[in-house]
């Protein structure tokens, strides 16, 4: 199964990663007038990668505002303004920059409902561009969901598809709680098919983009993609795999992994965060941990990114993360 489906019903039309997220946008600024768009060159500019295009001109200044280079200062003014009931949705330009913003959203945004009791919430939206391959060099081209998806009370989706895009963002602005949104620098550009009429995706909930019977590969973001293409490879090897796009980070869908690993009994995890206590560590401790673990027949294989920054050298760039390859390796090492 592709990972955009190709039956669809008759509004479905065929869009860009970066178009679906700009209609997402529009939509919940229609429908709520409590939801704005603010960050770096958001606004006349339309955006550092154009995803907020002319939403400007639709909506004007005071909705989509363009801001100061301050990311901890955005970071405080997003949190302040979820608290007195607005849907703040706030861009980095880059994601490495949210670095800058961590106690605003770390211990402030992740802490305040459980501080209160539940009596004040913080809805807002962090949408961050990320991931390497635009020779962008280390200080724009990390993946740093993991940190997030460590800290309670901070949900995390990492959307492969423009249909999802479009799907989990306007869950994201539905949230009660702080949602960060990582879309993949290389996805803007990529097409599928996204329903014109508002929708969601739910948050925590993965996504089996192909059933297999031979060996699992878990993917997010750019990786569930390669996953895919690794997975049709493996087809003409009569390795049938099964993908799953982990679609949300935090909270993570085991359930689906683990009834999955149960009918294959190999478990590949690929993802492009810095392997060393990355995403494929929780999802290979939690298989140990449960019954599961009982159902393999060989090791876990975990895939990530260098331990290394990201470089600039566009050789280095590409042999610092997964590739489509590699994944065809683990996956074939496992199952002969």
């Amino acid at each position: 199964m592709p990972l955009d489906d190709a039956s669809a019903p008759a509004d479905v039309r065929t869009l860009s990663y970066s178009e679906a997220i700009r209609e997402a946008l529009a939509q919940a600024m229609a429908a709520d007038p409590r939801v704005f768009l603010f960050g770096e060159d958001v606004g006349v500019y339309g955006g550092a990668f154009g995803v907020s295009g002319d939403l400007v001109h639709r909506f004007g200044a005071e909705r989509v505002i363009d801001t100061p280079i301050s990311e901890l200062g955005l970071a405080g003014a997003a949190v302040g303004a979820a608290l007195t009931g607005m849907r703040p949705v706030l861009e980095i330009q880059f994601s490495d920059f949210v670095t800058l913003a961590m106690e605003q959203i770390v211990n402030q945004a992740a802490k305040i409902r459980f501080m209160f009791g539940g009596r004040a919430t913080v809805p807002l939206v962090i949408r961050l561009p990320g991931g390497s391959g635009t020779g962008a060099a280390a200080q724009h081209s990390q993946s740093l969901e993991a940190w997030f998806a460590h800290v309670p009370g901070l949900k995390v989706v990492q959307p492969a598809t423009p249909h999802d895009a479009k799907g989990l963002l306007l869950a994201a602005i539905d949230d009660p709680n702080p949602v960060l949104v990582f879309e993949h620098k290389l996805l803007y550009k990529s097409k599928g098919q996204v329903p014109a009429a508002m929708y969601r995706e739910p948050i925590g909930k993965a996504a089996v983009r192909r059933e297999g019977r031979d060996v699992t590969i878990v993917g997010t973001s750019i990786m569930a993609l390669r996953a895919a293409a690794a997975a049709e490879k493996l087809a003409q090897e009569n390795i049938d795999a099964e993908v799953i796009d982990l679609r949300s980070l935090r909270p993570l869908d085991f359930e689906t992994i683990a009834q999955s690993v149960r009918k294959t009994r190999r478990l590949v995890v690929v993802y492009e965060g810095v392997k060393t206590m990355g995403i494929g560590a929780e999802i290979a401790a939690q298989v140990a941990e449960s019954d599961v673990f009982h159902a393999l027949a060989a090791p876990i294989a975990r895939l990530g990114g260098a331990d290394s920054p990201i470089p600039y050298n566009p050789v280095l760039e590409k042999a610092a993360v997964p590739q489509e390859g590699d994944i065809v390796a683990a996956a074939r090492k496992l199952v002969r």
